[in-house]
Parts: structure tokens; C-alpha cells; sequence
């Protein structure tokens, strides 16, 4: 079985820069911007454990598929 590659998605207008899934990210794909915004800086590094996701007060982030990772299909023609 192969990993799907996934990064954080987070949707700004939600974020409150509360730094939460900044500090809870054990692989440490997130840092601040220089407004506080979290960016995702490393999401090669994300392994989808969810911490960053359950733990948003905002419900701001979602764990997505790459779209060119080519370890999925999605032609939607089929």
C-alpha cells in the first residue's frame, strides 16, 4: 500500500494566530509568518496524525492530498 501525500491546508479567514497547531505539530511542518499566521514550511514532513486539525479552535486547517503527487488518480472522466 502506498502513503498518499498530504499537507496542511489552512484557511486564513478562520486562523485566529493562536500558534496551536504551531506548537502541537510533532514533525514540525508549521512556523508563523511575521504576522503570526501559520504557514506550512515543511509539508513534505507531514505525516496526517491530526493533531493540528483536532486541536484547532477554529476548526482552520484540513489535511489534504497533494494534487501532483501522482499517488493517486484524479482524472474524474472515468
Amino acid at each position: 500500500m502506498t502513503k498518499q501525500a498530504v499537507h496542511p491546508s489552512i484557511n486564513l479567514k478562520l486562523c485566529k494566530k493562536c500558534t496551536i497547531c504551531i506548537n502541537i505539530c510533532p514533525e514540525k511542518v508549521l512556523e508563523p509568518d511575521e504576522s503570526g499566521l501559520p504557514l506550512a514550511i515543511r509539508p513534505d514532513k507531514c505525516t496526517a496524525c491530526g493533531l493540528c486539525t483536532t486541536h484547532c479552535p477554529d476548526f482552520a486547517i484540513e489535511i489534504m492530498p497533494v494534487p501532483d503527487s501522482g499517488l493517486y488518480d484524479n482524472d474524474n472522466t472515468k
